[in-house]
């Protein structure tokens, strides 16, 4: 058996025309963007419905702004907070909120008056840049109230084609002007043409405070360096191949980090157009891909499940999209060949985390992940270039476990960020001499390809065996009639915990499949000790915003 480290990097497992390093081309997202709007700059940047915004449109812009935030006191490390979905104001407004000096504060729009008051306090944002369609009473009174100075507020409305009929998702839309707010595109005017005084901004800057439960824990503010978003946005583009004649489908949202840096970062490096439709639907991502020919994605697996599910997945030309990747929860193989038989493209694997600026470990653009066949799981790439991954002992966590064992999963690179936003105790449990201890639990084998079982917390123990989550949700995706699926540890007075599935049904099958034909599939395919011994039907598995399965709504009923 080889020694543990040899299998922490690549080896030899990239395409001979990738590299196993790279060396950043820029040391800031502003570099990025200067040099591609030196080179394309009367190419298309954003696609927002039928509405095309260039990127020298997109670089004056972002400069108006940086001028208005800088006369309303923004100076280098003040946090500037973004509230908003996928629209072109937050591409713009974190270029400007960069060009001023200030950290991106990026903010989900379901978050409401508690998390907000968090957020506010901990960041200490001094600006909030909020939708109008969001921005209330309530909201109005948690800025005051946490020392917000003050508010901008736009209309997803704002940037549409004037000749093109209003989309179908924001019918019922209208643009209602906040009290006591900035507008953001009368700012835009007021400062167009000019340009903001120039802001040195090093690779340890921090570009993002992005909130995260973390490994443990509240919420944390990962500190994401413009050295981290410009070296993972770079791996993106080297080990998708992307260039200019690509498109970028934004299916993720921009609060998140795969959307800022899987998509924004990642475009921006590599001069591709991004293609934006405000949130994720079903038919407007079809029409989308349609409209603009898109060629490439990241999104969580709970986009393509939802895409596959749609009865009108057949009444569009998806030729064009042929880079897909997934990331942000666990990829299951049985869908990955349901979409590959749909469509007749592969699903590639991207794991990370937001304290990994995104990408981790991949699967290089034309090569198939393979499945652990002890564990029935499909493969989460190998480690990114520049990175190293090891499986350290649960029970031991100084001791790094050789290929083939199963323990937690650490990873180190470029891409991994300093620590959390005034929380030194937190991020020295999390970062260890370089090392992002991550929470969850995978093995290597000896070629570099990692394999993720499940989160530590959500490890199963039934009659003193572990059972993982992910592999008996695999086995009853396995059924032709289960749509979506989420299995948790529920107590039991025998076993101290029993396995327990809840599973969503595909439309049809309501009211035609029993409990027991699921428990009966899975004892057909699985050791006993792992099978459920519950099953409950329920509408749709409860989704975070992102799109990874809500495990602990089941386990906290």
């Amino acid at each position: 058996m080889s020694s543990p480290n040899q299998s922490r990097r690549w080896l030899g497992l990239y395409p001979k025309d990738y590299s196993s390093d790279l060396t950043p081309e820029a040391t800031n997202s502003l570099d990025h963007l200067r040099k591609t709007v030196q080179s394309h700059g009367q190419s298309p940047a954003l696609y927002y419905f039928d509405k095309v915004i260039s990127y020298k449109e997109l670089d004056e812009m972002s400069d108006a702004f940086a001028c208005a935030l800088v006369d309303l006191g923004v100076k280098k490390g003040d946090r500037v907070s973004l509230y908003l979905q996928n629209i072109p104001q937050f591409v713009i407004g974190q270029f400007g909120i960069w060009k001023s000096g200030g950290i991106v504060v990026p903010l989900n729009p379901m978050y409401r008056e508690k998390e907000l008051s968090y957020y506010f306090r901990d960041a200490s944002v001094k600006i909030l840049v909020s939708m109008e369609s969001l921005y209330g009473d309530m909201i109005r009174r948690v800025a005051k109230e946490t020392g917000v100075q003050h508010v901008i507020t736009t209309s997803e409305l704002d940037f549409l084609d004037s000749k093109s009929p209003l989309p179908s998702i924001l019918k019922g839309v209208e643009k209602v002007k906040g009290l006591e707010t900035q507008d953001f595109v009368i700012l835009l005017e007021r400062y167009r043409g000019k340009r903001p005084p120039e802001v040195k901004l090093s690779q340890e800057d921090v570009a993002y405070l992005t909130y995260t439960s973390g490994t443990t824990g509240p919420p944390k503010g990962a500190m994401n360096t413009h050295g981290n978003v410009v070296f993972n946005s770079e791996v993106y583009r080297h080990c998708w191949k992307l260039t200019p004649s690509d498109i970028m489908l934004g299916v993720a949202p921009f609060f998140h980090v795969t959307g800022m840096v899987g998509h924004i970062g990642t475009c921006i490096a590599s001069g591709t157009p991004l293609v934006l439709f405000y949130r994720f639907d079903p038919k407007t991502t079809f029409q989308m891909i349609e409209r603009w020919k898109a060629t490439c994605t990241i999104g969580a697996i709970t986009v393509f499940i939802a895409l596959m599910n749609d009865p009108e997945i057949g009444k569009y030309n998806l030729s064009s999209f042929r880079k897909v990747y997934s990331g942000g929860a666990p990829v299951i193989p049985a869908v990955v060949e349901r979409f590959e038989k749909l469509t007749g493209t592969y699903i590639h694997n991207v794991y990370g985390l937001t304290e990994s600026t995104s990408p981790a470990t991949l699967v290089p653009l034309g090569l198939r992940a393979p499945v652990d066949p002890s564990t029935g799981a499909i493969a989460i790439g190998v480690p990114i270039p520049s990175h190293e991954a090891k499986i350290m002992d649960l029970s031991n966590p100084e001791k790094e476990l050789p290929p083939g064992e199963v323990g937690e999963l650490a990873v180190k690179g470029p891409g991994i960020i300093p620590g959390y936003w005034n929380k030194p105790e937190e991020t020295a449990y999390a970062i260890r001499q370089g090392w992002l201890f991550t929470g969850d639990v995978g093995t290597m084998d000896s070629k570099g390809w990692v394999y993720l079982l499940d989160r530590k917390k959500d490890m199963i123990i039934a009659s003193g065996f572990k059972v993982w989550p992910r592999e008996v949700e695999d086995v009853i995706y396995l059924h032709p009639s289960v749509k979506e699926v989420a299995v948790v540890g529920v107590p039991d007075p025998y076993r101290g915990e029993t396995v327990k599935a809840f599973v969503a049904l595909k439309e049809g099958f309501e009211g035609k499949v029993t409990g027991e034909e699921i428990m009966a599939h899975c004892k057909e395919r699985m050791a006993a000790y792992k099978y459920p011994r519950q099953v409950e039907f329920v509408k749709e598995v409860p989704k975070t915003a992102t799109g990874k399965f809500l495990r602990r709504a089941f386990r906290n009923q």
